[in-house]
């Protein structure tokens, strides 16, 4: 048997509108762990904000994965230990913050102890927006406004969250790239986000970085996703597999389109590239 890895973006991809995994498709993730096969969990989420979909699949017990904060981080579920981390550089945290204000934008962060469950577990720069309260609710982080958001961030994030209305967000992270050139990598991950990371850090890049050392080969990867942060590694996968549901530039990018997220898209994945191989 090839071992293969089906790398899963959360939202609008394992899970369904209302957030949660469906029988199915948990049956069928169950099924090929039990088969010996691997899955990991590729999120822009911070790491706890994934950590309700690593207990319900069980990925500690099975020796899954997780990337989160887009690539910036790579947990070992069975250990709880990060076997890979690259964070975006304080320097450019006035910088960024500077821009936010001029715009209007909101833009908030991670707390250092944030894995501690400490309060708050997100600092929103100067005021909590409807748009980082939904990063609150998402991930089931507590939230807080704090004042004086550059000399709080003492600290290398692991990203920085802007937030702005969809119809803007596209031109601001144009704009961001525009200025930061190479220096950073900047992108949406919802039409309402724009997220700030290291150079050289997206989903693809990390999935790179780590397959060879977890022993998988990359003929059997399987990347599927939704939303424009997960471009990168469905065009890189062996097989990049769009939800019906996703974003169209995703849908460019896949050689497979699946159902819906509320149509059990992923057990339609697991059927025809794992299980019936």
């Amino acid at each position: 048997m090839k071992k293969k890895l089906l790398v899963l973006d959360i939202d609008g991809t394992l899970t369904n509108s209302k957030k949660e995994i469906t029988p199915k498709t948990k049956e069928k993730i169950k099924e090929i762990l039990e088969l010996g096969h691997m899955v990991m969990i590729a999120s822009g989420r911070p790491t706890p904000g994934v950590q309700r979909y690593v207990d319900e699949l069980e990925l500690k017990k099975y020796g899954g994965y997780t990337i989160t904060f887009n690539g910036a981080r790579v947990v070992d579920c069975a250990t709880g230990e990060d076997i890979y981390e690259h964070r975006l550089p304080r320097k450019y945290v006035e910088g960024i913050y500077r821009y936010a204000k001029e715009h209007e934008m909101g833009i908030g962060t991670y707390s250092k102890d944030m894995d501690k469950g400490t309060f708050p577990q997100i600092y929103a720069a100067d005021k909590i927006t409807k748009f980082l309260r939904l990063e609150s609710d998402l991930t089931g982080l507590s939230i807080a406004a704090v004042k004086d958001f550059v000399n709080v961030i003492d600290y290398d994030p692991y990203k920085l969250l802007m937030t702005d209305n969809p119809q803007v967000s596209e031109k601001h992270m144009l704009e961001l790239q525009e200025i930061y050139g190479d220096e950073l990598n900047i992108l949406r991950s919802e039409p309402f986000f724009v997220e700030v990371m290291a150079k050289g850090i997206d989903k693809a890049t990390t999935l790179a970085k780590i397959i060879g050392p977890l022993g998988i080969e990359y003929e059997n990867t399987i990347c599927c996703g939704d939303g424009f942060n997960d471009i990168s590694m469905v065009r890189y996968a062996a097989v990049g597999v769009a939800m019906e549901n996703a974003q169209e530039a995703v849908k460019e990018a896949a050689n497979y389109i699946t159902a819906s997220n509320d149509n059990d898209g992923i057990a339609e994945v697991i059927d025809k590239f794992i299980l019936n191989e």
